[in-house]
């Protein structure tokens, strides 16, 4: 394993892992629904409230009616009404990823995984390829059947944010990263869809010795096959940001190469994290701002861009407009976890990461 480069040390930047997810996450809940909220709307709607540039949680709807467009949870996710965060499957996987290594170690089996989701996880709390999987679990099946059976979604982003534990637990190594990475995501995901995990695992351990974002997303890409169309997509957004295309431009080129997949495809999502990450080049605020406009699956795109971010940056350089709402707490679906400290969470993260 690398050693963790001069700047914020192995702690610091495990807590801003666990702060970035959470606070990214919570930044993209209200418009989270893809086909709605696509990115022109998003800034139609930013500047509708004079929140144009994007520096702090979402504003809340400047009347009843246009908030009617907003995921529900927008009353406890946008500016002023942040108490701790929500609950939210991009949370609570990762919260579940923790449980796994303490209970199991490194060496757990994707069996194991599914075992840990019957026992922890409630059904309602599942969607696409986990709720697939779950049923197949619950019916008798056994991975890898549980990912390939009545799945029509194993391309999907699911896997991808299950992906942050084994990246924070694993600093500087990304290819130690994305192999505990597949051995969840092949419990649900096929293709594209585990090569995800193991790209975003492999981006956030990278994170905590890159010396640049461009050097994470590099390096991330070493773990995943290059002919894969998640690398090809990837190095895509890479090739034009170098070229000095505006990050509207590039969004629009990849929106256009990526067509028909829909808005929890791997690797659309992924386009516009690539993007978000580049284009805000390692300062916190910009990176979830510019991942979250970009639109898609915005929740699950800000937590894993903030994931990546606080890494880099570590939680101490975290602007507390982000953090101090949390109030060091989660909500979670995960029995045994709803009400935990993210100072915790981060704590018991930091035992596994130092345990190799």
């Amino acid at each position: 394993m690398s050693a963790v480069h001069t700047g914020p040390g192995l702690a610091d930047r495990v807590l801003g892992g666990w702060l970035g997810r959470i606070a990214g996450n919570m930044l993209g809940k209200p418009v989270e629904q893809g086909e709605v909220w696509t990115r022109e709307r998003i800034d139609r709607y930013l500047r509708r409230t004079d929140a144009l540039p994007l520096t702090d949680y979402l504003p809340g709807p400047p009347t009843e009616s246009e908030g009617l467009d907003l995921r529900p949870e927008w009353r406890s996710c946008v500016r002023g009404r942040v108490h701790g965060s929500c609950r939210d499957d991009d949370v609570d996987y990762a919260i579940l990823g923790l449980d796994l290594l303490e209970t199991h170690g490194f060496a757990f089996s994707t069996e194991q995984v599914g075992d840990l989701w019957l026992l922890r996880l409630p059904y309602r709390q599942t969607f696409t390829a986990e709720r697939a999987a779950y049923r197949n679990l619950a019916n008798g099946l056994k991975p890898p059947l549980t990912a390939t059976y009545d799945n029509p979604y194993q391309e999907w982003i699911g896997a991808l944010i299950r992906a942050d534990v084994h990246g924070w637990t694993s600093p500087g190594a990304p290819r130690r990263a994305a192999s505990l990475a597949r051995k969840d995501a092949v419990l649900s995901h096929t293709g594209n869809g585990v090569y995800g995990a193991m790209w975003a695992a492999a981006l956030i351990s990278a994170a905590f010795t890159a010396p640049t974002v461009r050097h994470a997303v590099d390096e991330a890409l070493t773990v995943i096959p290059a002919s894969s169309r998640l690398a090809r997509t990837v190095r895509r957004v890479a090739s034009l940001h170098e070229a000095g295309l505006a990050w509207e431009d590039t969004l629009t080129t990849l929106a256009g190469e990526t067509a028909g997949l829909g808005w929890i495809h791997t690797v659309p999502n992924a386009a516009v994290l690539t993007a978000g990450l580049l284009y805000g080049d390692g300062d916190f605020t910009s990176t979830i701002a510019l991942t979250v406009r970009g639109g898609l699956d915005t929740d699950s795109n800000g937590a894993t861009a903030g994931s990546v971010a606080g890494v880099l940056c570590g939680a101490s350089a975290v602007p507390g407009q982000w953090k101090e709402p949390l109030q060091d707490t989660v909500r979670s679906a995960v029995f045994g976890f709803d009400g935990v400290r993210i100072s915790e969470l981060a704590e018991r993260t930091l035992r596994l990461a130092r345990t190799e």
